[in-house]
């Protein structure tokens, strides 16, 4: 039986290959393109793996992560550092997450500081660092003897609502505002993050026969509106808060937010999509990106378009080129669902193909940068078929992420090299940091042919190298890497994601 259908999934990838081999041949490299995973930790999705692993095994784990998203050539990684009132990281805010330490409020033993730990091995492999909070969910069902007495159910009791089998914080109260705001800048000021990540979960997703029970919070704040625009009113205000406040600390933290790939249904709205999607941002979450967007309160979008290119209801294809059509003064990546490969009842998804070709059209609209998938697990030694095609196609090269929206600026500073040594296994040299800068890391690139370098050719880059600190770095270069030619590029690549100018090095001096 399985040698049978070995058989046929063989005889269905070639003749996907030959149908599908002209959008493949259609594929381009940028050099410039963002591509994200999420690392999902709640209920431990992605990591740690379970939550009584121990920490030299959630070390390990999440270091392979990183190494089998780096061999795919992505560049920043979204992770899920608060999920339900709770943190990855010391803070007096909330208790340490029991999906870390298997209890709730028990820090990790031997201690280490969760957050800060992940985030320098990130930069060391060249990734952004993208720290994802849920603000507003508090918990994931209703067994409350789970949580910690830290927890803000029972420190802050009148902040919470109870419904769909969850508890969550009043969206709508000046004090949770407050103190989800608190959170977030905690982050900034503490963490050497590149950006603030929110998801979809604002108001929570409509269920059918319940209600989401903040009367007495209308009651007292709705200044005679109607309850859907006064509910989009509060998050509005939020997001505004937590975007003014981010800049003021570090303004090359980004903030950015994945919301529900449907704004609204051009059933009810002129300007929604040709979609029939069941709920939507504008009017079920109360969640208004486009708002945002022209407030330029968000460096960036990623709406979830967790759909097949041809879904009937919600296709990726019409919504892609909807969310091209509405995007304004923000960059704008995709949500793309690789958890649905080959596990959902859309069988559109058991085609390799789904996702290279989603990249491909996603490619062909200008004002959109890039991708990130959701989640880790899906690459993580399964679906190899869709990982190979990446490999050889979409992601054959590296790519940089794109520098933070209206934040582009001439890099002052170019590398300095010394401490130039050749030998014929290695060419190696030491960059130091400059002076009065604020520089992340060194790129390197190289030709193994006489031929002139070209720091615009992503196939070319050889090495992402971050400063730990502010001291100098040594590049090594294998020879292989370089073979008939000897000589390398190098650059800079600043806190906005900036590049300087090259500074060229000839080994045959």
């Amino acid at each position: 039986m399985k040698n049978y259908k070995h058989t046929l999934l063989l005889i269905a990838f070639l003749s996907l290959s030959f149908w599908n081999g002209n959008a493949q041949a259609l594929a381009t490299n940028p050099k410039n393109e963002f591509r994200a995973v999420w690392i999902a930790t709640v209920v431990n999705i992605d990591w740690p793996k379970t939550s009584t692993d121990n920490v030299a095994k959630q070390k390990a784990d999440y270091i392979e992560i990183l190494d089998a998203y780096k061999k795919l050539n992505y560049n920043a990684v979204i992770v899920q550092i608060r999920s339900v009132g709770d943190a990855f990281y010391p803070t007096k805010l909330a208790p340490w997450s029991r999906f870390l330490t298997g209890k709730e409020g028990q820090a990790p033993k031997p201690y280490f500081d969760t957050l800060a730990w992940m985030i320098a091995e990130t930069h060391a492999r060249g990734f952004e660092f993208h720290a994802w909070l849920n603000p507003y969910r508090a918990t994931m069902d209703y067994n409350t003897t789970l949580l910690s007495p830290e927890h803000d159910y029972f420190k802050h009791p009148e902040w919470m609502i109870k419904y769909g089998g969850k508890y969550y914080y009043d969206p709508a109260l000046p004090e949770v505002q407050k103190h989800l705001l608190t959170v977030v800048e905690e982050v900034v000021h503490n963490y050497d993050i590149d950006a603030i990540h929110f998801d979809d979960y604002f108001y929570p997703y409509k269920i059918k026969g319940e209600l989401f029970n903040d009367a007495n919070s209308f009651k007292k704040y709705g200044n005679g509106m109607s309850l859907a625009d006064w509910r989009r009113s509060n998050v509005n205000t939020f997001v505004k808060d937590v975007s003014v406040s981010i800049k003021n600390i570090k303004p090359w933290v980004q903030f950015g937010i994945s919301p529900f790939g449907v704004w609204r249904n051009k059933s009810v709205d002129p300007r929604g999509s040709e979609t029939e999607s069941g709920q939507t941002n504008y009017d079920d979450l109360f969640a208004d990106p486009l708002t945002w967007m022209e407030n330029k309160w968000i460096d960036y979008l990623v709406p979830q378009l967790y759909w097949s290119m041809d879904h009937p209801k919600a296709s990726y294809s019409k919504l892609l080129r909807w969310w091209s059509e509405n995007s304004t003064n923000t960059a704008i990546y995709i949500g793309n669902g690789t958890y649905k490969i080959n596990t959902d009842s859309d069988k559109r998804w058991n085609n390799p193909y789904e996702i290279p070709n989603q990249i491909d059209v996603t490619r062909s609209y200008k004002n959109i940068q890039g991708n990130a998938f959701f989640s880790a697990k899906s690459f993580l030694n399964k679906n190899q078929s869709v990982t190979q095609l990446l490999e050889n196609n979409q992601y054959k090269y590296p790519a940089l992420p794109y520098v933070v929206p209206n934040f582009v600026k001439k890099v002052a500073v170019i590398p300095t090299v010394n401490s130039l040594v050749k030998n014929p296994i290695s060419s190696s040299f030491n960059v130091n940091y400059p002076e009065n800068s604020q520089v992340r890391y060194v790129m390197v690139y190289g030709s193994t042919l006489k031929t002139q370098i070209d720091v615009n050719d992503p196939s070319q880059i050889i090495n992402k190298i971050a400063f730990s600190e502010k001291t100098a770095v040594e590049v090594v270069i294998p020879t292989y890497k370089l073979d008939k030619n000897n000589s390398c590029a190098i650059t800079f690549i600043d806190f906005y994601g900036n590049e300087s100018e090259a500074t060229f090095v000839n080994f045959t001096l």
